[in-house]
C-alpha cells in the first residue's frame, strides 16, 4: 500500500515536470510530434514498397502460370489431335494442377492489390495530414511569435506612459525644474545689467566730450589748429562785436 502511494506521488511528480517541458516551448513539442510522424511514416512507406515487391512476384507467378496453363492446353490438344491419348491424358492432370495453382494465386493476388491499395491511400492520407500539420505548425509558430511581439511592443509602449510616480517621471521633472532655475538666474543677471545704463552711457558721452576737448587743446598747443577755427573761438569772435555794438 505504502509502495504504491509512493509509485503514484512519484508519477505526479514525472507528470509535473512532463508538463512543465510540454508547456515551455509548445511550437518545438509539435515540431518533435511532427518528426515522430515523419519517421512513422517513412517506415510505412518502405513496408509498403516491401509489399508491393511481393504483389509484383504474386503478379510474375500469375503470368508465368497463364503462360504455362495455355502451353499446356496447346500440348494436351496437339497430342488429342494425333490420337494419343495417352500422352494428352497426362498433358490434361498437369493442366488441372496448373488451373488450380493459378486460381490460387490469381486469389492471392487480388487480395495483395487490395491490401496494397488500402495502404497506399492510408499512406497518402498520412502524407497529406502531415502537410497539413506543418502548416498548421508555421502558423501557430508565426502567430505566437506576432503575439509575444505584440505582447513586448505593449509593454515597452506601458513602460513609455511615463507620469511623475515613476523613477523616469521624476527626473523629468527634477531636470525640467533645474532648467527652470537657470532660465531665473538668467533672466535675473539680464535685468540686472539693465539697471544703470543710461548713467554708464551718459558717462561714456561724458568722457568722449572731455577727450575731444583735450584733443582740441593739444592740437592749439601744437599749432595744428588756431584757437579762431575751434568752436569756442568762433563763438567769442561772434559776441564780440555785438557786444560793442550793444554798447555803442
Amino acid at each position: 500500500m505504502i509502495f504504491k502511494k509512493f509509485w503514484s506521488a512519484f508519477r505526479a511528480q514525472l507528470n509535473k515536470i512532463a508538463n512543465l517541458f510540454w508547456e515551455a516551448d509548445p511550437i518545438a513539442q509539435m515540431r518533435y510530434e511532427y518528426d515522430l510522424a515523419v519517421e512513422q511514416l517513412k517506415e510505412g512507406r518502405t513496408g509498403l514498397e516491401m509489399y508491393r515487391g511481393l504483389v509484383e512476384r504474386v503478379t510474375r507467378q500469375v503470368s508465368d502460370g497463364r503462360r504455362h496453363v495455355e502451353k499446356l492446353q496447346a500440348q494436351a490438344k496437339a497430342y488429342l489431335k494425333a490420337g494419343d491419348r495417352e500422352t494428352a491424358a497426362k498433358f490434361a492432370l498437369e493442366l488441372q494442377r496448373a488451373k488450380r495453382d493459378l486460381a490460387q494465386n490469381e486469389e492471392q493476388l487480388k487480395l495483395h492489390e487490395s491490401a496494397y491499395e488500402n495502404n497506399l491511400k492510408k499512406i497518402k492520407h498520412a502524407n497529406g495530414r502531415l502537410i497539413e500539420l506543418r502548416s498548421r505548425i508555421e502558423k501557430y509558430d508565426a502567430e505566437l511569435r506576432m503575439s509575444e511581439a505584440e505582447a513586448e511592443i505593449a509593454a515597452i509602449a506601458e513602460s513609455f506612459d511615463f507620469d511623475i510616480t515613476t523613477d523616469f517621471g521624476q527626473l523629468e521633472h527634477l531636470i525640467q525644474s533645474k532648467i527652470d532655475q537657470n532660465r531665473g538666474r538668467a533672466r535675473v543677471a539680464a535685468d540686472l545689467s539693465e539697471r544703470g545704463l543710461a548713467e554708464i552711457e551718459a558717462e561714456e558721452r561724458m568722457e568722449a566730450s572731455l577727450a575731444e576737448e583735450a584733443l582740441t587743446e593739444l592740437e592749439i598747443e601744437l599749432g595744428m589748429r588756431s584757437p579762431e577755427t575751434t568752436p569756442g573761438s568762433e563763438s567769442v569772435k561772434t559776441l564780440g562785436p555785438e557786444t560793442e555794438k550793444q554798447s555803442e
